[in-house]
């Protein structure tokens, strides 16, 4: 892993559990589907049983909520943050059952329009914790 990446989540803490923990799990495969070295080779326990490889870094899981994943959304366009990859998870894309809708709905959607359930953000780690440094782990 290099050093100087991180990857955070900031999930809206006002959502019900279950919404937070449908977030939480897809927003973690969108990054991994980007970045699969990410995840370590599969291992093996004592007794030989195989395990497939997990997350290779932690994720921490900020809370957040409407407003600041909006401010982070902003922020986020300003040239020095171009290099910071975000997965986004949001009212429209959990709206829908099957992905040729979302695509349908989202090209419809402006982004200040959208409710935002949920960021993933990874790259450099001054920038990433200039961002997100000060927000609290969601519990």
């Amino acid at each position: 892993m290099n050093e100087e990446k991180k990857c955070v989540m900031v999930i809206d803490e006002n959502l019900p559990l279950g919404l937070i923990a449908n977030t939480a799990a897809i927003l973690g495969n969108t990054m991994g589907s980007h970045y699969p070295d990410l995840v370590g080779a599969d291992v093996s326990d004592k007794e030989g049983n195989e395990h497939m490889g997990i997350i290779s870094i932690p994720i921490p899981i900020l809370k957040g909520n409407k407003e600041v994943l909006m401010d982070l959304i902003n922020k986020l366009s300003d040239e020095k943050y171009k290099d910071i990859v975000v997965a986004d998870f949001s009212d429209v894309a959990q709206s829908c059952n099957i992905y040729d809708e979302y695509i349908e709905k989202i090209s419809k959607v402006n982004l200040g329009e959208m409710n935002y359930f949920g960021l993933a953000l990874y790259g450099n780690k001054k920038l990433i914790n200039k961002l997100t440094g000060s927000m609290g782990l969601l519990r």
